[in-house]
């Protein structure tokens, strides 16, 4: 019998329920720098149950987004237009979700079992140009340097909404 590691942030919605299965996690998109953003950026899903007063309760699946800069010496978290795991929560409940994906998330089987499937497709991808080869390398390189992550690099990263500043700017 496998013992499940999972993790609960209480939010004035529920208790948000995480477990460490591959199933829970998926990798939505990725970005290189380009000449509009000069950041690696990568979208997580992350599946979850709200468990709600009367023991209701319901899958949901909330996305984020893990930016760095093109040297790799910059953290950001961002929001995501919709569904975002950070939308409509106080303060504290958006800290005690960057705790989560801090001290927990980014230590599961389940975050490394996606990063390493996404490798593994990116090397098997065929090559047409001089730059896809640059981009594949880049890219493994992002997903390497997300698989070493530590709990501080993403204590210490803001939350940020950029699809917000976007419309602003």
């Amino acid at each position: 019998m496998d013992i499940l590691d999972a993790k609960v942030v209480n939010t004035k919605y529920g208790l948000e329920t995480y477990l460490d299965v591959p199933e829970s996690v998926e990798i939505k998109e990725i970005h290189m720098p380009s000449s509009e953003n000069q950041s690696h950026k990568i979208k997580f899903g992350i599946k979850y149950f709200l468990l709600r007063e009367g023991k209701y309760y319901d899958s949901q699946k909330g996305y984020f987004w893990i930016c760095m800069n093109h040297d790799f010496s910059s953290l950001m978290l961002s929001e995501t237009e919709i569904e975002s795991l950070f939308a409509v929560k106080s303060e504290e409940e958006r800290e005690a979700t960057k705790t989560l994906l801090a001290e927990w998330f980014i230590q599961t089987n389940a975050y490394k079992e996606v990063i390493n499937e996404c490798i593994h497709q990116i090397k098997t991808e065929n090559i047409r140009t001089e730059e896809d080869i640059e981009d594949r390398v880049d890219a493994i390189q992002f997903l390497e340097k997300l698989k070493v992550l530590t709990a501080k690099e993403i204590e210490n990263a803001s939350i940020e909404n950029l699809y917000a500043l976007q419309q602003i700017g």
